[in-house]
This record gives structure tokens, C-alpha cells and sequence, in this order.
């Protein structure tokens, strides 16, 4: 295992961060830890990464006790905070040779994670003047320099735009080829991009864990179509497997199919039919979102 947890609590003054959870991951896969805000993610992330330690219980980070083998624990690991902390005045090569110093690294390996995450064009600029985007890729790459065997990735998409949230999302699947991943999120989409697997928590404990195949195996599913025109409801109710069509905003429209089969055909099917053309075309995991809410919603 690669990750085991037993029966871990943590306790800050009276309120119960973390209430006897329990859970181990394989290695090589990637799981989402899953959320709502303060329901205790970063500080389960912060007892593996040895940050904190936990107020009950034990765990295991590659075999390693993070309450007795904190320095073999930290070796081992590649961790990515909530808040990426970063030497601003610094520049990003410079940065990277920094840690790599700290780690007893060899050099070589600075060069190889700045192409591996696509730092090349802005290596020589200073670490301040990195949009967000581009300083979770330094985040990353700092993370990866000591080539670890676990990466514990806590919220690493949020504050992104769209088109860096694609580049991180691919960048976490690629290195996840070769390591075992825990990521937390109170993101959904981060879940069904990325991961293999969700644990999802609420108030301290473990309400869900499961893999994102069984779920995408459910006969319920999500379609988010956009349009260039305005469509009345009663068409697309005429759909096969049709539960439910909401206009959502402007042209798209969020339509709910009662099937495990793949519906965006049909919907690009009854665009063509009418003239219509497609500006955006999706499929949301209805199941993972109805499991979500029913599970941390008070």
C-alpha cells in the first residue's frame, strides 16, 4: 500500500477536525479526496505529509509511520500545499536548484522537471512575476524534484482559469502514469477529469469511497449542450431516455438521460436535424453530483 490510514482523529481544542477515518490506497492510483469546505481534507493531507500530527490513530505513507518516520515519510512524498508557498524574489531555475540542494538532489533533475511541466518559456523570470497558472506549475515541479513515489496534491486547480485547468488536469494525469496520487478538491469535475477513485468526507468522517467506473456505470447521466439559438424544452424532451431538460443560462441547457449509454450523439443527432449548431458539448457525472449532495448537504 502506499497510503494506509487507520483510525485517525485530530482535535483542535474542542472541535473534532478529523473523527476516526480509515482508508488505504494502491499504488498507482489517483484518488480525489472530496469535500465541502472545512470538512478536514488539508488536515488529513497535513498528518501524511508529517505537517501535523494526528491526536489519535496511525498512518503509513510507503511503509513509512508519519509519527515515527517523519524525515523518511517527507523523502518519499511530493506534497503541493492548499496555499503554494514560494519564494516570490526568486527565479524559477533558481528556485528549483534551491530545493534540489535541499533534497541532496542531482542537479539534472531541475532540468528535467521544468520541461516535464512546461516551465521552459518562463525558467529565467522571477517567480512574482508567474501568473497563477504557471506558479502551481512551479508548485509541481518542486513537488516531482526528488522524484517521489506519492504525490499529496492539496486543492492544485484552485483560482485557475479554464485553459490552465486543462493544462494542470493533464499535467496531474501524465505524472500519475508513474506515481500514486491523493488529490483534495471540493470540485467535482476535478474528480471525474483526474481520478480513478473518490473518497468523499464530511464534518471529520468518511461518507463515500468508491471508483469513478462503478459510479459512470449508473444508469443516470448529465449532458451540458450549448447552442447558438434558443430551444423550447418540449424538443428536447422528444429525446430518447429524456428525465428532465433545464435551461441553465443563455443557449445551454443541462439535459438529464436515464441510461448508461453515451447521449452527446443523439444531441449532436437532433442539433444537426434542426440547423443548429453545437458551441459546447459535455458530459457531467449526475451520479457523483447526487451522491455528493446527498451525502454532505445538512
Amino acid at each position: 500500500m502506499s497510503i494506509e490510514v487507520e483510525n485517525i482523529s485530530k482535535v483542535y481544542g474542542e472541535q473534532k477536525a478529523l473523527d476516526s477515518i480509515s482508508f488505504s490506497v494502491n499504488k498507482g492510483e489517483i484518488v480525489g479526496f472530496l469535500g465541502p469546505n472545512g470538512a478536514g481534507k488539508s488536515t488529513l493531507m497535513k498528518i501524511l505529509t508529517t505537517y501535523i500530527n494526528a491526536s489519535e490513530g496511525s498512518a503509513k505513507v510507503n511503509s513509512f509511520d508519519v509519527s515515527k518516520d517523519k524525515q523518511r515519510v517527507q523523502t518519499s512524498v511530493g506534497y503541493l500545499p492548499e496555499h503554494n508557498p514560494l519564494y516570490l524574489d526568486m527565479y524559477v531555475r533558481e528556485y528549483l536548484t534551491f530545493n534540489a540542494n535541499v533534497y541532496n538532489t542531482d542537479k539534472s533533475r531541475v532540468h528535467d522537471v521544468i520541461e516535464l511541466t512546461g516551465l521552459t518559456p518562463e525558467a529565467h523570470k522571477k517567480i512574482g512575476q508567474l501568473s497563477k497558472g504557471y506558479r502551481q506549475r512551479v508548485g509541481l515541479a518542486n513537488a516531482l524534484l526528488h522524484e517521489p513515489d506519492v504525490l499529496i496534491l492539496d486543492e492544485p486547480t484552485t483560482g485557475l482559469d479554464p485553459n490552465q485547468l486543462v493544462d494542470i488536469r493533464h499535467l496531474i494525469k501524465t505524472v500519475g502514469k508513474n506515481k500514486t496520487v491523493f488529490l483534495s478538491t471540493h470540485i467535482m469535475q476535478e474528480v471525474e477529469a483526474i481520478c480513478d477513485r473518490v473518497i468523499i468526507i464530511n464534518k471529520g468522517k468518511i461518507v463515500a469511497d468508491k471508483k469513478l467506473k462503478e459510479l459512470r456505470d449508473e444508469k443516470e447521466q448529465t449532458v451540458i449542450v450549448e447552442f447558438d439559438y434558443r430551444v423550447e424544452d418540449v424538443f428536447l424532451l422528444k429525446l430518447p431516455h429524456v428525465n428532465t431538460v433545464k435551461n441553465t443560462h443563455d443557449f445551454v441547457y443541462e439535459i438529464t438521460f436515464s441510461t448508461s449509454d453515451d447521449m452527446r450523439s443523439h444531441v449532436f443527432d437532433f442539433a444537426h436535424d434542426n440547423a443548429l449548431k453545437i458551441l459546447q458539448l459535455n458530459q457531467k457525472n449526475a451520479s457523483l453530483e447526487s451522491l455528493f449532495r446527498e451525502l454532505t448537504s445538512d
